[in-house]
C-alpha cells in the first residue's frame, strides 16, 4: 500500500518542488482548496480531502479535515494491532505525512485597524488539529509545519519513503512549538479585546531573532527574542546599516538608550554605558545636543552607546568617528555620515531605529527564580506631573531653573535606584545611580560634576529620608531641587532648602528603577 501526505498550506514557498519529490518517493498526495489547486496547475496527481472522507468541505471549508478518517488515519498506533483491525474495517487508509501550514493570523492581526471579524476569521481550527494528531503519532508521521524544513526532509527520505525517528521527533517538537505560539497569539488578542490586564493564566510568545555568542558573560549561553508582532520603534526592528553582530550587553544598552532618547522631542544625544546614562545633551541642533553629552563626561563615554533622535550628517559623523563607540543609534544616516563612520571601523554598530512614535505603553516582564514579575512599563514623564507640581520652598525656582528641572526629571527615571541627576545649561554634569542610600547616590554625583554644579538644579528618582542630600547639594552650589515628596521628614529638606535659598519642587511621582 502506497503511503500517503496530507498537504494543506496556507504559505505555498517551495511547495511544489518538496510535493514532486514526495511524489517521486512513490507517495500519494491528498490536498484541499487552494493548495489542491495548486498542486493539479503544476501537473502533479492529487487527491481531494473529499475523496478521503467520502463527505463535501462544508461552512465555506470551515469544515473538511475535521473527520474520523483523517485522524483516525493520523493516530493509529501502525504497532498496536486492535489500532490497526479498526481502520481497517472502517476504511481508513493510514497518513504517513502531514504538511500543513496554518491560517496567516499573525500577519492579519499586525495590519493597522484590522476588522475583529477578519481576524477570528484568520484562526486556524483544523490546521492545528492536524499537526497536533500528526506530532502525537510521531513514530509513524512525519510531521512537517515549516517550509524552512522541506529540504531536510525531502533529503532524508530513504527506499521506504520514510524518515528518521530523530528527525521525526524534531518536528515533532517543532509542531508543538508552533502550535503552542499560534494559540498564545490568538490568546493575547483576545485577552487584549476583552480589557483583562492580568489573565489568570499568561503565555508569552517570542521569535528567534539571532544566536548570540555568549550572555552577559562568556560563560552564559545566550540568544535574542522579538515579539512576532514587530513594532518598528524598538530594538528588535532596529536595521543594522554596518558593523559586527550585537551582542547580549550591546542589545540591552540599545534598548536603555532608545527608551531615554525617545523621552525628548527637541534635538538631544544619549550616551550610556551598563545601561545608565553617562551624558545627556540638548541644544538647538542634533550637533549641539550631542556636543553637550560628551562634555558631560568624556571619559565614561568611551566604549559606549550614543543615540540621537536626529538625522547624522558629515559634520556629526566626523565627531563620532574620533572616539571608539560599541554602537550609534539614529533615525537615520547621510551617505555622506556613513562613508565616515565606516571607514576604518569595521566593528562599529550602525544601528537605524524609527524614532517617530510617540513612546508605546509597552507591558515589561521580568523573570524570578520561579516565576515572572509583569508590569507597565514605566512611560510617565514630566508631562504627566507639570499640573500637579507643587513648590513647597519659600524661593520658587526661575524660569531657567524650571526647564533644568525638567529635563533632570526626564533623566533621572532611567537611572538605576537610588539616583541622582544633576542638570546645568541643557546637559547631564552629574549622575548617581545604583546605591544603597540616597546621599551616597548625590555625593557620587555632585564630585561627578565637579565645578559644574555651580548653578545647576538636582533631580532625585524618590523621596529624600533625611535632609542631608539637601545639605550636601547646597555645599556644592546647586540652586534648585526636584523630588517626589512624601516622606515623613519632609519639612527638615524643605527647611534646610529654606535656609539655603534652594528652590525645591514636589512631582508626587517617584521613578524606582531597579
Amino acid at each position: 500500500m502506497a503511503k500517503r501526505a496530507l498537504v494543506s498550506v496556507s504559505d505555498k514557498t517551495g511547495l511544489i518542488d518538496f510535493v514532486k519529490k514526495l511524489v517521486d518517493a512513490g507517495i500519494e498526495i491528498i490536498s484541499t482548496g487552494g493548495t489542491k489547486k495548486a498542486i493539479e496547475n503544476a501537473g502533479i496527481p492529487v487527491m481531494s480531502i473529499s475523496e478521503i472522507t467520502d463527505f463535501p468541505e462544508i461552512l465555506d471549508g470551515r469544515v473538511k479535515t475535521l473527520h474520523p478518517a483523517v485522524h483516525g488515519g493520523l493516530l493509529a498506533v501502525r504497532d498496536k494491532k486492535e489500532h490497526m483491525d479498526a481502520i481497517k474495517g472502517l476504511g481508513i487508509q493510514p497518513i504517513d505525512f502531514v504538511v500543513v501550514n496554518l491560517y496567516p493570523f499573525k500577519e492579519t492581526i499586525s495590519k493597522p485597524d484590522v476588522a475583529y471579524d477578519d481576524a477570528v476569521e484568520n484562526i486556524d481550527i483544523g490546521g492545528p488539529s492536524m499537526l497536533r494528531s500528526a506530532a502525537k503519532n510521531h513514530r509513524s508521521v512525519t510531521v512537517v509545519c515549516d517550509p524552512a524544513d522541506y529540504d531536510l526532509v525531502a533529503e532524508s527520505l530513504d527506499a521506504n519513503a520514510d524518515v528518521p525517528f530523530e528527525l521525526k521527533q524534531k518536528l515533532a517538537a517543532k509542531v508543538f512549538r508552533h502550535t503552542a505560539a499560534y494559540d498564545a497569539l490568538i490568546a493575547d488578542y483576545f485577552t487584549k479585546q476583552v480589557g483583562e490586564e492580568f489573565p489568570e493564566k499568561l503565555t508569552l510568545t517570542y521569535e528567534k531573532k539571532q544566536p548570540l555568542r555568549y550572555g552577559e558573560n562568556p560563560h552564559q549561553m545566550a540568544a535574542f527574542y522579538s515579539d512576532p508582532i514587530e513594532d518598528e520603534s524598538t530594538i528588535a526592528a532596529a536595521k543594522q546599516l554596518h558593523g559586527k553582530e550585537l551582542s547580549y550587553n550591546n542589545i540591552r544598552d540599545a534598548d536603555a538608550a532608545l527608551g531615554i532618547i525617545k523621552e525628548f522631542k527637541q534635538p538631544a544625544a544619549v550616551a550610556v554605558k551598563h545601561m545608565n546614562p553617562c551624558g545627556i545633551g540638548i541644544g538647538e541642533s542634533v550637533n549641539e545636543a550631542y556636543d553637550k553629552a560628551y562634555e558631560a563626561d568624556p571619559i565614561s563615554i568611551f566604549g559606549g552607546i550614543v543615540a540621537l533622535n536626529r538625522e547624522v550628517d558629515a559634520a556629526l559623523a566626523e565627531k563620532l568617528h574620533s572616539i571608539f563607540l560599541e554602537i550609534i543609534i539614529a533615525p537615520s544616516y547621510s551617505e555622506e555620515a556613513i562613508a565616515i563612520l565606516e571607514h576604518k571601523k569595521k566593528n562599529l554598530r550602525l544601528l537605524q531605529v524609527d524614532m517617530s512614535d510617540e513612546p508605546q505603553d509597552f507591558t515589561q516582564y521580568t523573570s524570578v527564580r520561579g516565576g515572572m514579575l509583569v508590569q507597565d512599563l514605566d512611560t510617565k514623564g514630566y508631562a504627566d506631573i507639570e499640573e500637579n507640581l507643587k513648590v513647597v520652598t519659600d524661593r520658587k525656582p526661575t524660569e531657567a531653573e524650571m526647564e533644568s528641572l525638567k529635563f533632570a526629571w526626564t533623566i533621572v527615571k532611567h537611572v538605576k535606584s537610588n539616583a541622582i541627576a544633576l542638570v546645568n545649561d541643557g546637559l547631564m554634569v552629574g549622575m548617581g545611580g545604583g546605591q544603597t542610600n540616597r546621599v551616597g547616590a548625590a555625593k557620587i554625583a555632585l564630585e561627578e560634576a565637579g565645578e559644574k554644579t555651580k548653578g545647576a538644579v538636582l533631580s532625585s528618582d524618590a523621596y529624600f529620608p533625611m535632609n542631608d542630600t539637601v545639605e550636601e547639594a547646597a555645599k556644592a552650589g546647586i540652586t534648585a531641587i526636584i523630588q517626589p515628596g512624601g516622606s515623613i521628614r519632609d519639612q527638615e529638606s524643605i527647611d534646610m532648602a529654606n535656609k539655603y535659598n534652594i528652590a525645591m519642587v514636589f512631582t508626587g511621582m517617584r521613578h524606582f528603577k531597579h
